[in-house]
């Protein structure tokens, strides 16, 4: 039995480095994590990374020097001694790595996996939310200065280190 995908959008690269893959070891590569990056209304930002079919014990969220990086691993449920038609599904251990940057609460994110989908949520810093800054009026006479008038048409006094 033969299977035949064909996908025209598919990445050139992406689709080249997996030939490679299957030709140097006979088995497929994994092609990744997919995941979706934004930003709530509250500030925080939210990662949704599809993992389906992981073992929630396999998944690991690690925060490291202003780094997140989250690892899977997906194990086959046909064993060595059995014939694969088809495979591609993803097999392996994923990694991604994201840059945290600045005004994140690293110390308090939080994650949840449920339907194949890992959510790790990144609390915005207090510090880093936008607030109003109050403007303070004066009536000193700060806005005024000293020195000498000149009337319109009177041309300025000459000072007394002036040119020659």
């Amino acid at each position: 039995m033969s299977v035949f995908r064909l996908e025209p959008f598919r990445d050139p690269a992406r689709e080249l480095e997996r030939l490679m893959s299957l030709a140097a070891g006979g088995t497929r590569a994994p092609l990744g994590m997919p995941l979706d990056l934004y930003r709530g209304d509250d500030g925080s930002y939210h990662v949704e990374a599809d993992l389906p079919g992981v073992d929630p014990d396999s998944i690991e969220v690690v925060v490291d020097s202003g780094a997140l990086m989250i690892q899977a691993e997906r194990t086959p449920a046909y064993g060595q001694s059995e014939q694969v038609i088809v495979a591609e599904r993803s097999q392996g251990s994923f990694a991604r790595q994201l840059s945290l940057g600045e005004g994140v609460d690293s110390e308090n994110l939080t994650a949840d996996y449920a339907g194949g989908v890992l959510h790790v949520t990144i609390p915005a810093s207090p510090r880093s939310q936008p607030r109003r800054v109050e403007i303070t009026h004066t009536t000193s006479a700060a806005g005024t200065i000293s020195g000498s008038t000149v009337e319109q048409g009177d041309a300025p006094a000459p000072s007394a280190g002036g040119a020659d």
